[in-house]
């Protein structure tokens, strides 16, 4: 079987989980005898050399409308419907604030998508998806997969919620791989780490504001988003003597600040799983994430849940995981069940039954 993994232009030159999703899983399908090969959305597509296309992100629709005009290819879909509608309504001034307070979520996505045009010259190679709009676009797309690969039960609801579709699905989980030594020495553990691409999302700006005075020290990973620049400096312009910024590093060199914090903390607008999560909990860091998404689904009771918008919640519960055990029971079924090799397995899974074949 060959597969064609399609997914956003910035897959690459703006990194996120959805790249180490891609990346991680075609890994392990290779491993089990599909061969893969990873594309952009403008790249000029051979489809005929794959039996089966994956297509990326259903936010980034106009993105995917152009290739279904080009051919009849079966194709699967991993959404990764993630939904910041809340932070644009409550908290952005700018007109993309404005436009979400106005014409909701798939009105804002529409404009965003236009306005990505005229300020990075990402194309729009679907007039369809001008005349139709984000809903109606979405729905296209989601009527038309075989099968949908969501990461979660949660995801798959929020999206029977927003839109009319009836599609078969299987769960993918996201998943991590496994570390190859156990920390020795937990004594060594202390103060506060957040990894992911700094941007408003994120909220980073948040987390500092609520270790500020505390003497609590806290390093934050990752490169800003390229069009969170301005919030990038935000960030660095709050921050005190307590906080450390690091650029994007190697992930041996990531696996060793999981291994020397006590806490980590991702207090995101919105996520669908949060990868960074998995690999701090696997290194016996004690979490706190955000309430708002999918996250319950893969992280239950296990951890302690902060509002991203009240920055006392953020503060408190840091506080509290500073003095909290790692769970075992978290660790235990990371191990068991969101590995990226059961991701590749439930992925096959699904290119099974999108090409009918009962293996």
């Amino acid at each position: 079987m060959r597969v064609a993994m399609i997914s956003r232009d910035t897959l690459f030159s703006g990194p996120g989980g959805d790249t180490v999703q891609m990346q991680q899983t075609s890994t392990h399908l290779e491993d089990k005898g599909v061969e893969i090969d990873i594309l952009l959305t403008s790249d000029k597509i051979e489809y005929d050399k794959y039996d089966l296309l994956h297509f990326f992100n259903i936010i980034r629709v106009s993105a995917i409308l152009p290739h279904l005009n080009r051919t009849n290819k079966p194709f699967v879909l991993s959404p990764i419907f993630v939904d910041y509608s809340e932070y644009d309504q409550l908290l952005r001034n700018d007109i993309i604030g404005k436009l979400t307070r106005i014409f909701g979520r798939d009105g804002s996505e529409y404009f965003k998508t236009l306005a990505r045009r005229v300020k990075n010259g990402e194309s729009i190679n679907s007039f369809s998806y001008v005349l139709k709009g984000q809903r109606k676009s979405m729905e296209k797309v989601l009527n038309k997969a075989k099968v949908i690969l969501p990461n979660s039960n949660s995801e798959y609801q929020r999206l029977t919620k927003a839109y009319n579709f009836k599609t078969d699905f299987i769960i993918v989980p996201n998943g991590v791989d496994l570390p190859t030594s156990e920390l020795s020495n937990k004594e060594i553990k202390k103060g506060v780490l957040c990894v992911g691409r700094i941007e408003s999302y994120k909220n980073q700006l948040n987390i500092i504001k609520a270790l500020k005075g505390t003497g609590i020290n806290l390093t934050i990973v990752g490169k800003a988003a390229p069009n969170h620049i301005e919030y990038y400096e935000s960030c660095k312009t709050e921050a005190g003597t307590n906080v450390r910024f690091i650029d994007h590093i190697p992930h041996h060199e990531l696996v060793k600040l999981y291994q020397s914090h006590k806490v980590h903390v991702s207090a995101s607008w919105f996520e669908t799983t949060g990868l960074c999560n998995l690999e701090a909990a696997l290194e016996d860091c004690v979490l706190v994430i955000t309430k708002k998404g999918d996250t319950k689904d893969y992280f239950k009771n296990d951890v302690l849940y902060c509002d991203p918008n009240d920055i006392e919640s953020i503060r408190n519960q840091i506080e509290i995981a500073l003095k909290s055990e790692p769970s075992e029971n978290l660790k235990k079924r990371i191990k068991e069940e969101y590995t990226w090799e059961k991701a590749a397995t439930e992925t096959l899974n699904g290119y099974h039954k999108a090409l009918n074949i009962n293996e």
